[in-house]
């Protein structure tokens, strides 16, 4: 079974403004998109079990004009926040790159 990282182009998390992260997950060709987007494995109830959220808060939007599914959560800390280890949401992609995509 492949990994996402083995089929996708750029797996990246950012800041969408202070109080929100965003992923993007860009894939190489239309069928490695496709396959992951109709298999839903990039979905609300996972990104809530692993950033320890409510699956009502996720967003997740598949954009087939360019081969890629975004995400939203909302930050667990408030960007730039005494408490935050990682005030540009950069390093936050980590557990989705391991993801068993099926064959």
């Amino acid at each position: 079974m492949a990994k996402l990282w083995q089929i996708a182009k750029l797996i990246r998390s950012k800041n969408s403004g202070p109080f929100e992260l965003t992923f993007d997950v860009i894939f190489r060709d239309r069928a490695a998109y496709e396959k992951v987007r109709d298999a839903k494995i990039i979905n609300a109830q996972w990104f809530a079990r692993t950033y320890r959220l409510a699956a009502e808060v996720v967003s997740v939007i598949e954009y087939d004009a360019a081969n890629a599914i975004k995400v939203t959560i909302p930050r667990p800390v408030i960007s730039g926040d005494v408490d935050d280890t990682d005030v540009f949401g950069g390093q936050q992609y980590g557990p989705l790159v391991d993801l068993d995509v099926p064959e």
